[in-house]
């Protein structure tokens, strides 16, 4: 007999999660579909544990939304075609493409074996090119973009609620700018924070007609387009690592509801950085741990729990101890075989902005009054 999340007949009571907008954790009360878009990732690599950590954090929580009986629709993109995959394909040798095809093909197999809920759609930016050019044309009628060498961009100045998502000051949104890809020295913007919506293209690289001039996509108008393309002009949820908030999201937020005049996202959900020897991992740094290679050493229930003992918005270190506490910690569990012990415990632990900590926390309690947890770990995606 399944256990209740909260007495029968009892209103059961909100999810709550924080909110990167509005800086509070708040209620989140979808319909009974849920529409969210997690930022996918550049596939020029393989996929490192920063990656996977904030996969898992979108794959509990659709776990949860789904044992609270909502549906789910969670939309993954795949930008493969931006400044880092076509420097990454000219090093090699190879068409940015078949790079991409490569680093994919590696990436979904690894998060198979993670055991991730598959996604809505993994829609690829090359593939949203005619939806790209369309929108960037109603960013330009309303008035918020503007042509200049040859490239549209977006003008920060037209649209008053620049900094909605990221609070942060001008000083700080121009030093982040710069550190990721933002250009602010570009001497045809208006402004240094104006960012590219359309770009002509490098003799090597690859191009697209446009009203404006032969080129390709600045890199956060195709989020904008695969979003609404996908699930429609304002979405439940949406996220990615703690490093899109600027530039990333908040220019998608700004063009998308200069477009359409309607909120873009009703909650933002990012999740914190994975770091070794002090450091955020990065494929720019190099100091990665790869799935793939967890996954040679390590079962999959494993690694998941590993990354569960951290709150989803921390950031944190990655030690190798980590994977053998998480591998005694699932042996303890399965002592005890099937059953719903910790199950009430752990789904008011999600409910609580996701406190995959605590959850943890309450299987181990129930497997050492000797209760089994199966059910209760599976909301975690351990099984």
């Amino acid at each position: 007999m399944s256990v209740p999340a909260v007495p029968a007949g009892a209103p059961e009571a909100p999810l709550r999660l924080y909110d990167t907008s509005r800086r509070a954790v708040m209620a989140f009360t979808p319909g009974p579909v849920v529409t969210m878009y997690t930022c996918g990732i550049t596939p020029y690599d393989a996929a490192h544990l920063g990656h996977a950590a904030t996969y898992l954090a979108y794959d509990v929580l659709q776990r949860r939304l789904r044992d609270r009986g909502h549906r789910t629709q969670c939309v993954r993109n795949v930008t493969d075609v931006d400044d880092d995959i076509l420097r990454k394909a000219r090093e090699l040798g190879v068409h940015y493409l078949d790079l991409a095809a490569e680093e994919m093909a590696r990436f979904d197999a690894d998060m198979r074996s993670l055991g991730l809920l598959p996604a809505f759609s993994e829609p690829r930016a090359t593939s949203a090119i005619p939806d790209i050019l369309g929108f960037i044309g109603m960013v330009l009628e309303s008035g918020h973009a503007y042509q200049a060498g040859g490239a549209v961009y977006f003008s920060v100045s037209s649209f008053d609620r620049f900094g909605q998502v990221s609070h942060l000051g001008r000083d700080e949104m121009l030093a982040y700018a710069a550190e990721r890809g933002g250009n602010p020295g570009d001497p045809c913007k208006r402004d240094p924070l104006d960012f590219v919506l359309w770009q002509p293209s490098a003799p090597d690289e690859p191009a697209w007609e446009s009203l404006w001039g032969p080129g390709r996509p600045g890199w956060h108008i195709e989020c904008s387009a695969l979003a609404m393309r996908e699930l429609g002009a304002t979405i439940d949820l949406h996220g990615g690592g703690s490093d899109l908030i600027f530039p990333h999201h908040e220019c998608e937020a700004a063009q998308s509801e200069a477009a359409t005049g309607e909120a873009f996202v009703r909650h933002w959900m990012h999740v914190g950085m994975v770091e070794l020897g002090g450091i955020k991992m990065s494929k720019s740094l190099g100091n990665l741990v790869f799935v793939h290679d967890l996954l040679q050493d390590w079962e999959a229930p494993a690694i998941r729990a590993a990354v569960a003992a951290h709150h989803y918005r921390s950031n944190w270190e990655w030690h190798d101890g980590l994977m053998v506490d998480a591998t005694q910690r699932i042996r303890r569990w399965r002592e005890w075989g099937a059953g719903e012990g910790a199950l009430t415990e752990v789904r008011a632990a999600l409910d609580d902005d996701l406190d995959t900590p605590r959850a943890l926390a309450a299987l181990d309690a129930a497997a050492a009054r000797g209760e089994g947890v199966s059910k209760a770990a599976a909301l975690l995606g351990i099984v």
